[in-house]
């Protein structure tokens, strides 16, 4: 279809774009996105120990899929709440659908996993599938290490007239037993023990092949000892079991009178949930499988008979063993950032010239920095951060608390709602509390998800402000995993509306106007769909149009609207969303001009770059959200331009490098599903890979210059 009849079409048709089957089920692009994950484990490119690891990726994925996602419809079913989804689909008929392609993805996780064992076996590492393949030598050591060091720690627990079922917590490893009374011919009883989760429960054990390792799961020697738990008994079966409960914390914010303390208590109450999925272990009796039901108040679709370990999640510490290197990828230390490779004062680098940071190939060191010089430099008067989730032992909360400590004003606003590091974030809150500094919980109703530190310091010319702004949390350990962006700016302009940001996150303070940040949840979404209007409008003058973005995920209804009158109108678009994306490619007349791939590598994938062609004039923004409801209605997210001519090209350079990759896109079909295309060895490319050897060569260092480079759109 030609521009002219693009226009045509759009000017002509009255495209109904609340059309559902224009539209994937959030929850089902989510399954696919593992599936895409779970692809990696079988592509034979990848070193074995990174497809163990990728499989394990998948197992916590789903875990907390099922805690959150599952659990959330599940209280929909509930209530009785029959509102239709994006796609047309009421919550009974998603968790339907979600069964069925669950399922599926469960079998296939350990298809893959039996199918790993022969090989792990071949390179001289053996995995014991059941206690009963023990020689005799290994079932000493085993008897022996369960008396020593398992036996102790075990609580077993009989359930009868006098004994009621246990509470059994959410994600735990257990295994129940049917017991027979040999002092009494009554009926059969129900026995359960909890795995110990604080021992290792991948065990070395001696090895009867010359040069190999080999290894036993905990609860295959517990198993094999289960008579010892309960003397008085015959044990006539037991199999392990693993639940799952509705992990979504319930808070009313409106009755909460601290938030803090409120949210304590339903942290607590997380084990305590609704069961919602039960792993069992294939073969298990049916007379156990009937006391869980009863005793779970589970639903049979909702149980999974597994051929394997239960929790998968447990192969990372195959990744983690020492040694075998020839089965993973190099190791990679991220590298000093351009233009701070050697620097004594940060404060001095960034009033040269805005700063742009690529998370993992270079260093995160210069944002802990940033902090640290803050803390201690004296002409530092105030330092304002958001802080959401960060790293068990955070170098930035030391820096902060010193930065207290030695009398500066430090504002911080920890997110106590971040989901699983609640815990984590209320340590650090009050820390912080406790070293001086002033310390907000979130704001009633929303999430801060947004990136953002500012330093304010006294110079020879007066007041200035120094601020970060980043896709990616202040985490010093995930910034090694996760690809993110960051930029060091000291704009005047960028200043004042961050010195905004934080007066309006600390007291009632909304500025009417911004310089150059956009805001979730008032102003963000209206910009996103005013740039996407743009390049359609540039269109359907004949002008070039074309948008690129990167993100985690799409399925804001009101963006995707915006996304397909845009292609219909003739703007070329392309998508790079790792996870969610309920936006489907190429259907005739509505998004043909619009391309989506989802990269899965060995770092995740997970800043947010968004790019506008303009008629020429290219605009670049960065930010913490991706365009679903959740980011652009129910939490605090900032949006920033790249505007320095030399960022500017790095980042469409590395745009261009996401949208050549062979090796680690999928992209997206018409038909919804994802491939990776086959092309030939001279067209191949990893973008990670090329990403890693641009930061360790030699010459990497380029230099700057004002030439302007103009972002062309892609022809068809």
């Amino acid at each position: 279809m030609t521009m002219k009849k693009d226009r045509e079409h759009l000017q002509k048709q009255n495209l109904n774009l609340d059309n559902d089957e224009y539209y994937v089920n959030r929850e089902i692009s989510w399954l696919s996105f593992n599936y895409r994950v779970l692809s990696e484990a079988l592509d034979e490119e990848n070193p074995l120990f990174e497809r163990i690891n990728f499989l394990s990726i998948t197992a916590s994925n789903l875990d907390e899929f099922f805690m959150i996602r599952v659990a959330s419809l599940k209280d929909m079913v509930n209530a009785r709440y029959n509102k239709k989804d994006i796609s047309g689909k009421t919550p009974s008929e998603q968790l339907k659908a979600i069964s069925i392609k669950t399922h599926e993805l469960v079998n296939k996780q350990y298809e893959i996993y039996n199918n790993f064992l022969p090989m792990l076996e071949k390179n001289n590492i053996i995995v014991i599938k059941s206690h009963e393949e023990l020689s005799d030598r290994q079932k000493v050591f085993v008897d022996e290490y369960f008396r020593e060091e398992i036996y102790p720690v075990l609580t077993p627990m009989a359930v009868d007239s006098s004994r009621p079922f246990p509470l059994i917590r959410n994600n735990s490893l257990n295994i129940c037993a049917l017991l027979y009374d040999k002092d009494s011919d009554t009926e059969y009883d129900f026995a359960t023990v909890q795995v110990p989760s604080m021992l290792t429960r991948f065990v070395k054990i001696p090895s009867e092949v010359e040069g190999a390792e080999t290894f036993i799961f905990m609860e295959q020697i517990i198993e094999k000892n289960i008579d010892k738990l309960f003397l008085n008994y015959e044990v006539i079966c037991a199999f392990p079991y693993r639940i799952m409960r509705n992990a979504d914390l319930t808070i009313d914010e409106d009755e909460a009178a601290d938030l803090l303390i409120e949210i304590q208590k339903q942290l607590r109450k997380r084990q305590w949930g609704e069961a919602i999925r039960l792993e069992v272990e294939d073969g298990i009796d049916e007379r156990l499988i009937n006391i869980l039901i009863k005793e779970l108040g589970i639903q049979k679709d909702d149980i999974y008979y597994i051929d394997g370990p239960l929790d998968l999640t447990v192969l990372r510490k195959v990744h983690s063993l020492d040694g075998y290197s020839e089965f993973k990828n190099e190791p990679f230390i991220p590298q000093p950032v351009k233009g701070l490779e050697h620097y004594e004062n940060i404060f001095d680098e960034i009033a040269k010239r805005d700063i742009l940071l690529h998370h993992p190939y270079y260093s995160f060191e210069p944002v802990v920095d940033f902090v640290r010089q803050a803390a201690k430099d004296p002409n530092v008067l105030a330092i304002k951060q958001t802080l959401y989730r960060v790293s068990s032992n955070s170098p930035i909360i030391a820096s902060l608390a010193q930065a207290a400590e030695n009398g500066k004003q430090v504002s911080v606003l920890v997110e106590l709602k971040a989901r699983f590091d609640e815990e984590n974030n209320i340590l650090w809150a009050k820390k912080l509390e406790k070293a001086g500094c002033h310390v907000i919980y979130g704001l009633k109703g929303l999430k801060t998800h947004s990136k953002i530190t500012l330093v304010v310091r006294r110079e020879e010319d007066g007041i200035k402000r120094y601020v970060h702004l980043g896709t990616g949390n202040y985490n010093d350990s995930t910034a090694k995993l996760y690809t993110d962006m960051g930029l060091f700016t000291c704009d005047n302009l960028i200043g004042e509306d961050a010195t905004a940001v934080f007066n309006m996150l600390s007291g009632y303070s909304e500025p009417l106007t911004w310089n150059k940040l956009a805001l979730a949840p008032l102003w963000l979404r209206d910009k996103f769909i005013y740039l996407i209007n743009r390049e359609r409008d540039n269109a359907l003058a004949g002008k070039k149009a074309a948008i690129t973005a990167k993100m985690n995920s799409l399925c804001d209804k009101s963006i995707i609207k915006a996304l397909y009158e845009a292609s219909a109108a003739g703007v070329q678009i392309d998508l790079v969303i790792r996870g969610i994306c309920c936006l489907k490619a190429g259907i005739p007349g509505v998004s043909e001009n619009i391309r989506v791939r989802s990269l899965i590598g060995r770092f995740l994938e997970h800043s947010r770059i968004f790019v506008f062609h303009n008629d020429g004039d290219t605009e670049i923004y960065m930010g913490s959200a991706d365009w679903m409801p959740r980011n652009l209605d129910k939490r605090v997210e900032i949006l920033f331009p790249v505007e320095d001519t030399v960022l500017k090209d790095e980042l469409l350079d590395i745009m261009a490098k996401q949208l050549l990759d062979t090796e680690r896109a999928h992209v997206m079909q018409p038909d919804g599903k994802y491939i990776k295309e086959k092309v030939d060895d001279k067209d191949k490319l990893d973008s990670q890979r090329h990403f890693v050897s641009m930061a360790t060569s030699k010459n990497k260092k380029k230099k700057r210059n004002s030439k302007k480079r103009v972002f062309e759109p892609r022809t068809k």
